[in-house]
């Protein structure tokens, strides 16, 4: 056990404000984006990697993100509880998985850091383990009606709907409920199709494929870079294809560290997923990515990310190495992408066809990355160009203060781009101007 009076004054530190331990020794980078990205040697942090995390502030008043130019931006609900991840229905209602990290059992002293860390920035906590149905009666683009749909699941994130049975991803498994259109609430039990493996990355994002007979099912890992072991990885790191008419399932893509948010792109019929890359080796190496899923396709994690860079961390595995695919697109170190929603052209006024994609935000670089609402431009089925910005503004200028911190993102049944945002216990709606 560490030392009592050093843990206890180690606590206070990171207790004020967004602080940064160890900062990468040549200072902040720019970021690392696109096709070809220029990725920093690694510089091995060692088992204190950079921890800098803003306070979880929220937002007061009329005080809201700042959108681009020809956009606007409104609440399309406040007062939710860390909702995570937004679904939109048939008919127009939205519903909200409201979930958060659990507290852990901090064992060292940078454990003990980095719990603190994670409930000051209201990353951790209870979690309130519910599906909130959210319908905007009038039309006005506000809900006016807030329901408890589904209570009391663990860690609610990933949601799809099929026919008649809504699919909930909870951390610890795959449930299946009855749909009934324009009812409020679901009161029959759920039937469980797959057991998962809850703790380390915990959300279990959903997808269903377009002619409705496969559910893909994100697991991120266990750990960092396998540091229990590969054992303790098994069936995590990776996107589970769920057949539901055999009700067998299988590994569609693996070697993904944390692949989170999940879509469709129209023209070449891909699945592209968000992934939120390794710790611990600079601000900028390796980026987290954007890339099209392939059947059977491993990304590298943990031997390797990118361009089969290997990371000597690792007991390595050279045949995986040779097997390793590039991602497509960089966006970044450590930026936590987590939402993804494919907008169709014409969605937002002067932006083309693209992904939007939820950036929760950096907790472990010397200057923090993403907290913002981004889109990356597509043509012929391939992401192109630089990212650009929907919403922004989401830490205070020193970077002390998070007033919000986006996840899940998904089109409204009006056009409209809903996102939640989980510290302004917010989902905001963004339009044309």
């Amino acid at each position: 056990m560490a030392d009592p009076s050093l843990f206890a004054r180690f606590v206070a530190f990171v207790g004020r404000g967004a602080i940064a331990i160890r900062h990468s020794a040549d200072g902040p980078r720019q970021p690392v984006y696109g096709t070809t990205p220029v990725i920093p040697v690694a510089k091995p942090q060692g088992k204190i990697p950079t921890l800098k995390m803003p306070t979880a502030k929220g937002w007061e008043g009329e005080h809201k993100p700042t959108t681009a130019a020809g956009l606007k931006v409104n609440a399309f609900a406040r007062g939710l509880v860390h909702p995570r991840n937004v679904h939109v229905l048939p008919n127009g209602d939205v519903l909200v998985a409201e979930s958060m990290g659990e507290r852990g059992n901090p064992r060292t002293l940078f454990d003990h850091a980095m719990s603190a860390t994670m409930r000051r920035a209201g990353a951790s906590g209870d979690s309130p383990n519910r599906v909130t149905l959210l319908r905007d009666t009038d039309g006005d683009g506000v809900a006016e009606e807030r329901h408890a749909y589904i209570e009391n699941v663990r860690q609610p994130f990933g949601i799809a709907l099929v026919g008649e049975t809504l699919f909930v991803g909870t951390s610890d498994a795959l449930l299946a409920y009855p749909y009934e259109a324009g009812a409020t609430r679901i009161s029959k039990p759920a039937k469980k199709l797959m057991d998962l493996v809850p703790g380390g990355h915990w959300t279990r994002n959903l997808i269903a494929s377009k002619d409705g007979t496969k559910l893909y099912v994100a697991v991120g890992s266990l750990s960092n870079i396998g540091d229990a072991g590969m054992a303790a990885e098994e069936n995590r790191a990776c996107i589970h294809e769920y057949d539901l008419k055999s009700g067998q399932s299988r590994i569609f893509a693996s070697g993904l560290r944390n692949p989170v948010g999940m879509a469709w792109e129209p023209e070449n019929g891909m699945l592209w997923t968000v992934v939120n890359e390794r710790d611990g080796l600079g601000d900028e190496t390796p980026p987290d990515y954007l890339t099209s899923v392939r059947d059977g396709g491993f990304y590298g994690w943990p031997y390797c990310y990118w361009n089969r860079v290997v990371d000597d961390r690792v007991p390595q595995d050279d045949a995986k190495v040779a097997s390793a695919l590039q991602p497509d697109y960089a966006l970044g170190g450590h930026t936590a992408s987590l939402g993804l929603c494919w907008l169709p052209e014409g969605t937002l006024p002067g932006f083309p066809a693209g992904m939007a994609i939820g950036q929760h935000g950096s907790w472990n670089r010397s200057k923090l990355s993403g907290y913002k609402l981004a889109f990356v431009a597509f043509e012929k089925g391939k992401p192109v160009g630089l990212p650009r910005e929907i919403l922004t503004d989401f830490l205070s200028a020193d970077e002390n203060y998070s007033y919000g911190r986006p996840v899940g993102v998904a089109l409204a049944a009006d056009g409209a781009i809903l996102m939640a945002d989980d510290v302004g216990d917010v989902i905001w709606r963004v339009t044309g101007a």
